[in-house]
């Protein structure tokens, strides 16, 4: 499994505070270029890069003139405010020297937890990936509270991995990758190359905390892959002190430590659809659209049906029936119950002039659906 980048098309890449500050005194300019210049390299051979990036607090303390990183809440949530501008700057700099073009987005565990939220947060991020954008996120410490965290930034990559549905999450930071106990206090301590993520075993070796610049741990990463690996997303742990560690990744040099899922990206989507989410309302396909979806693989429009039954959010999972009333396939939903009546039996075309705006022209992407 050596190729796991070179076949991956939609990567998330985090990087840890120990790789974009100096030692917790402001932005490294020169660290943050190097990542832009790999990153470029990864876009020329036609991956989509979303990055989760830390250093905002770091530099907040920079430009306020702090020495030590604060403990009360509103003295990081004012860090971070300051921090986030100069990060942003500076990503956005960086990048421009690659043509590229950045785009900030600040996300807490609420736009991940709300369905609404969720689902839009996702379609910003797929827009930003369409137009060859470079979407920067990081966790919005302006206003999260401690209830709400994620915790640390291994957490918001992974469910950023899953929100994107994105093929490989690579975890850069300042160890070599998994050991089989803590390299620091173990000088017979063993790096591991590849394992299962999820493994129960591997949690028990991540032990220890983070820096004192960051918060995550070894342990944090390891439980980052078994979340991406859900949604069928490999992980690789690797030294962000590597030379050109994300272009040698990319080519199948074997790097830190592969954490691998146990089933595709597509297939573990469509068994969490068939399996894990309950079924808020159905709707009816003619002939036509029933032929689409079996046969054909195609996606389901609006024109193809003919009945729409319950009362349904958009992003909820509803049921697809064929004239007979038998369930041939179950999807998310682009549209709620009450849009959906409105716009059945019409074209995708005209769904604008009827809703007065359009979200997709898919009632179901058949990336969100599976048959039955």
């Amino acid at each position: 499994m050596q190729s796991i980048l070179k076949h991956s098309r939609r990567l998330v890449i985090k990087v840890g505070s120990s790789l974009v500050t100096n030692q917790g005194r402001g932005l490294d300019h020169s660290a943050l270029a190097g990542w832009a210049a790999q990153i470029s390299s990864l876009k020329q051979t036609g991956k989509e890069i979303v990055l989760v990036s830390s250093g905002a607090i770091a530099e907040g303390m920079q430009r306020l003139n702090w020495d030590k990183r604060p403990t009360a809440l509103y003295e990081l949530q004012a860090a971070a405010a300051v921090g986030q501008m100069g990060l942003a700057q500076a990503y956005a700099s960086c990048f421009s020297q690659h043509q590229l073009k950045t785009a900030q987005v600040l996300l807490t565990h609420e736009d991940l937890s709300n369905r609404k939220r969720y689902l839009n947060a996702r379609s910003t991020l797929t827009t930003l990936l369409k137009l060859n954008i470079i979407p920067i996120i990081n966790e919005n410490d302006t206003v999260a509270i401690e209830e709400i965290r994620f915790g640390d930034n291994d957490t918001l990559a992974a469910l950023v991995t899953n929100l994107v549905e994105a093929d490989a999450l690579i975890i850069l930071t300042d160890q070599a990758g998994l050991f089989t106990s803590d390299p620091r206090k173990n000088q017979h301590a063993v790096l591991i190359n590849e394992v299962s993520a999820g493994d129960p075993e591997i949690e028990k070796m991540a032990g220890g905390v983070g820096s004192s610049i960051g918060r995550g741990g070894m342990q944090s990463k390891v439980i980052a892959a078994k979340r991406a690996a859900r949604s069928g997303a490999h992980t690789i742990i690797a030294s962000g002190h590597e030379t050109a560690v994300l272009t040698r990744l990319a080519q199948g040099e074997s790097i830190g430590t592969r954490l691998l899922a146990t089933m595709p990206v597509l297939a573990a989507r469509k068994q969490w659809l068939a399996d894990y989410l309950q079924v808020r309302g159905s709707i009816t396909l003619d002939v036509g659209a029933t032929k689409a979806l079996i046969a054909e693989g195609k996606s389901l429009l609006p024109i193809g049906v003919t009945k729409v039954s319950g009362d349904f959010e958009r992003g909820e999972a509803v049921a697809c029936l064929d004239l007979e009333g038998h369930e041939i396939a179950r999807g998310l939903i682009n549209y709620n119950a009450i849009e959906t009546r409105k716009i059945m039996r019409k074209a995708s075309s005209e769904i604008e002039i009827i809703l007065g705006y359009v979200d997709e022209p898919e009632l179901v992407h058949r990336n969100n659906l599976v048959l039955l």
